[in-house]
């Protein structure tokens, strides 16, 4: 196994961590979970020693399960990560309240402290502030009491709002989607996390399955290597040099298999010159929407990063529809509603001609 140091402290962790969101549906469902920690077992037999958990994971089963696993394991054998927010504790929340969630947790995992506790799913800058304002003197004085060894956060924000909590200096490292679709506009977030000594873990390095579903698309990834394209996908995110852990969603002792198989002989490079190499590999990518949600805020209350994900399936060979109805549930005549004001085209980082994108989505609708 690969092992990274963790920002600036003198952690040593595995380059692929443990995502324990996927233990099996069915070995849950059916209260196997011994079964289900075999697979967390295995992957800390071949050397993975970061493992990531939280509250409602697997029907709320994860952290019952992980702490199965790991409490057959020496404590300083591993590294074990959960996370809260206020909908953790029902939207209000008091000392008691953060108490409680903290030490349902610990006992679920049967461990006397986390390594490193999230303030969980920061989806904008205005989330973040609120749940800041009222959480973060909590997980200070957890930490104090020893209950917590890191506080971190998990972010989904887009454009400069990442940036903007990283410079506040109040969190040890982050949780981040990264992969080889949305690259092009999370390097900044992830290089100033890296120069401010943050530790940096990725979760979602297979672009939400995009990557492996559509295998001959992204078959660049591979090239010149021994790797499958999944195998090829985690590698290219582990290779960040600023990048501390690549979390794989695993349920079989295969996915383990793989995950260690991504990073064996490991070179790191900087984020710019790895992004730089793939740039060339990468140009039937262009025309894919990245996610970076900059063209938010349509006066027309058109939702579009969303439309705009459910077209990447068009130019992927998939059906535009089956991402509209059933992945996201909106109304597809809303992309009917377009002002044609471009305002979200002077926004899109990637210039897209989304209006057009838009009027071809509208057109399904009959």
């Amino acid at each position: 196994m690969y092992y990274k140091k963790y920002g600036d402290t003198d952690m040593l962790v595995s380059a692929v961590g443990m995502g324990a969101m996927r233990y099996d549906e069915e070995d849950v469902k059916a209260g196997r979970f011994e079964k289900c920690a075999e697979v967390a077992l295995y992957a800390h037999e071949k050397g993975i020693n970061f493992f990531d958990s939280a509250p409602f994971y697997c029907d709320d089963k994860s952290e019952i399960i992980t702490g199965i696993a790991l409490s057959q394991l020496p404590r300083d054998s591993y590294y074990i990560s959960s996370k809260m927010n206020l909908g953790t504790v029902g939207g209000k929340c008091d000392a008691d309240d953060f108490k409680r969630r903290l030490e349902n947790s610990l006992t679920r995992l049967k461990v006397d402290y986390l390594d490193f506790y999230y303030l969980w799913c920061m989806l904008d800058l205005e989330s973040y502030k609120k749940q800041y304002d009222i959480l973060y003197k909590y997980f200070e004085q957890a930490k104090k009491d020893g209950l917590i060894k890191n506080i971190t956060f998990s972010s989904h924000m887009q454009g400069n709002d990442l940036e903007k909590v990283i410079e506040t200096d109040a969190f040890k490292g982050m949780l981040i989607g990264y992969n080889a679709l949305n690259y092009r506009f999370r390097q900044a977030g992830i290089t100033a996390a890296h120069n401010r000594g943050m530790g940096i873990v990725v979760m979602n390095p297979l672009g939400g399955g995009l990557i492996p579903s559509n295998q001959k698309t992204f078959s660049y990834l591979a090239e010149g290597t021994d790797l499958t394209v999944p195998q090829a996908a985690l590698r290219f995110v582990a290779s960040h040099k600023e990048i501390t852990v690549t979390l794989a969603g695993i349920t079989t002792k295969q996915h383990v298999d793989d995950a260690v198989k991504s990073v064996e002989n490991l070179v790191e490079k900087p984020a710019k010159e790895i992004c730089a190499e793939f740039e060339s590999k990468g140009v039937a990518l262009n025309n894919l929407c990245t996610g970076c949600a900059y063209c938010k805020g349509c006066p027309a209350d058109i939702d579009i990063p969303k439309f705009m994900d459910a077209y990447n399936e068009k130019l992927l060979g998939n059906s535009i529809e089956n991402r509209i109805k059933w992945h996201w549930g909106i109304p597809m005549e809303k992309a009917a509603e377009c002002i044609k004001c471009g305002q979200c085209e002077t926004l899109c980082t990637q210039h897209l001609n989304i209006m057009d994108r838009l009027d071809e989505i509208a057109l399904l609708r009959g």
